[in-house]
């Protein structure tokens, strides 16, 4: 199996991802006679089974599973004092999973002064991929093929409205924290289910099928802003993740930061879409992806700023 190389924003450096479960991603998207097999067999029972997804997540719930969450710290070398509760104060793995942080271990980017710009910023702490012109996301995750915006969507017509926009790409590892905020200023809408299956999201199974993202069940939600038009703000569930729980109320305004709905147990996907010239993306994000790497942010982190 290939290392999975990204960069860290705030170090600058290239960092080879510890990935979690790599031995069973392996058997099932890998290329071996047992994979083609067997695994193809049990990938499609793992992500297409609702009574595996309930029984997974059940477990995972179990007070039991407690004992886990200090070697998975350690191992992940995972910084605890960023966790808001005590590590013993966790009811069962998924309580730990769904954690929350302090807040100054995630101090919201402000606007910048004097230039009259607002600065969106990163919703969710993961790997990121920026793409200032949707069409450029076309055939980079699997040469030749492309993304296709209105299967991911499920309405060909509001895809027409973002197909020359700004899409950004967060995948969040079973390490990260998995809580997702809004990531401008805004009036949030009513959330719009799509389901589908739980395929992983990790770019070895990419790799394979760049159809995850419009297979996977995931969820819509139109922010409505006054500075970046209306942004779709998207859950995509994934391997092991079958809840996508939204903790905010529709129609209500929201500051950037505030808390829009979290992941339960397992890896996910997080995608924004910005209308035609309504944001100018961080020249680093915009350089890593160019360079072909995912870039590691952290929530809070700017995205860009406005383009009125």
């Amino acid at each position: 199996m290939y290392p999975i190389i990204y960069i860290d924003r705030e170090s600058k450096k290239q960092e080879v991802e510890m990935i979690y479960g790599a031995q069973a991603l392996q058997f099932l998207y890998g290329d071996s006679f047992l994979s083609k097999t067997v695994g193809k067999t049990l990938l499609t029972l793992v992500s297409r089974s609702r009574c595996f997804s309930y029984f997974f997540g059940l477990w995972q719930n179990m007070p039991w599973t407690t004992r886990r969450i200090a070697p998975f710290i350690k191992k992940f070398n995972m910084n605890s004092n960023e966790f808001l509760h005590a590590i013993d104060s966790y009811k069962s793995f998924n309580d730990f999973f769904i954690r929350k942080l302090k807040p100054e271990a995630r101090p919201i980017a402000k606007n910048k002064d004097g230039e009259g710009k607002v600065t969106a910023i990163i919703p969710a702490d993961g790997r990121y991929l920026f793409y200032p012109h949707i069409g450029e996301a076309e055939g980079f995750l699997i040469k030749g093929e492309k993304f296709d915006l209105g299967k991911l969507l499920g309405d060909k017509e509001l895809a027409a409205k973002y197909e020359q926009g700004t899409m950004v790409i967060a995948r969040l590892c079973p390490t990260d924290y998995h809580r997702f905020h809004f990531p401008v200023d805004c009036i949030a809408g009513d959330v719009e289910l799509i389901n589908g299956w739980l395929y992983s999201v990790n770019p070895i199974a990419l790799q394979k099928n760049i159809d995850i993202f419009v297979q996977n069940k995931r969820t819509i939600t139109p922010l409505e802003t006054k500075e970046f038009g209306t942004v779709q703000f998207i859950e995509v569930g994934a391997t092991s993740v079958g809840s996508i729980i939204q903790t905010y109320e529709p129609h209500l305004h929201y500051s950037k930061g505030d808390e829009k709905g979290y992941f339960s147990f397992g890896a996910s996907t997080l995608v924004l879409l910005f209308e035609p010239n309504s944001i100018q993306l961080d020249e680093d994000l915009i350089s890593a992806t160019k360079a072909g790497f995912e870039i590691k942010c952290l929530l809070g982190q700017s995205m860009g700023i406005d383009r009125k």
